[in-house]
């Protein structure tokens, strides 16, 4: 049984997914509704924080 590696997205990289401004995505990340991770100074989001944040927006707009 093989895993799919875990993608880690920078802070531009998530800015231009979802077309946010720097200010904003470090407020997810502060309010918690975006996971990340941090080494040393580096912070990452797993792509898949991203696609749970994005499944969350989409529910409460239903």
């Amino acid at each position: 049984m093989t895993t799919a590696p875990v993608v880690l997205l920078t802070v531009p990289e998530v800015m231009t997914r979802l077309k946010y401004g720097r200010t904003k995505v470090y407020d997810l990340i502060r309010t918690k509704r975006l996971v990340s991770i941090t080494e040393g100074r580096a912070r990452r989001i797993p792509e898949s924080a991203l696609e749970d944040y994005l499944r969350a927006r989409l529910e409460e707009a239903a």
